[in-house]
């Protein structure tokens, strides 16, 4: 086991050992996940990265394109060169592979980034709207119960999901 799993075992531990000494322990938990996922702010995140992703796709097929011209034009032509002409050529041919290849790299860096930007409003819209869910209505803890947050091993039947609580705090269905 990692070190990671043993001390949110321990954690989880003393909050049972916890739960048992409070009697107004109140716990809940939510799927963040499902919960972003039903904003309507997240269309919009959804749709920018997509015009961005089709953006970088467009330029890296134009680079694509250019280079395979040059390529079939290199090899067409390439018993008439001589010595200097094809090194010239070969050489163009590997910059020019070599700006497609930074330009996919620096894309793909790009819309993570991106993502990243257009995510932090609606995220922190979602934990100020968890945060004020669970004051008002007394929750000690709530654990997020994604399938990518991966904190939580189990989660009784007698802890609250507070997903339709925040889902009618933000107005949505």
């Amino acid at each position: 086991m990692t070190k990671k799993i043993i001390i949110g075992l321990f954690g989880i531990s003393l909050l049972i050992i916890n739960v048992n000494a409070q009697k107004n322990l109140k716990i809940g938990h939510i799927d963040s996940q499902a919960l972003l996922m039903s904003m309507p702010e997240m269309d919009t995140v959804q749709q920018k990265l997509k015009k961005l992703a089709q953006d970088y796709d467009s330029t890296l097929e134009e680079l694509q394109v250019e280079l395979n011209k040059k390529f079939e034009k290199y090899q067409k032509e390439y018993s008439t060169l001589t010595d200097l002409v094809r090194a010239t050529r070969e050489a163009e041919l590997n910059e020019l592979n070599e700006r497609l290849q930074n330009f996919r790299m620096q894309a793909e860096k790009d819309l993570a980034n991106k993502q990243i930007e257009l995510l932090k409003p609606v995220q922190e819209k979602a934990k100020k709207a968890i945060e004020e869910v669970a004051k008002e209505n007394g929750f000690t803890y709530i654990f997020d119960i994604s399938p990518n947050v991966g904190a939580i091993i189990y989660a009784s039947p007698d802890t609250e999901n507070i997903l339709p609580l925040v889902k009618k705090k933000l107005g949505l269905k």
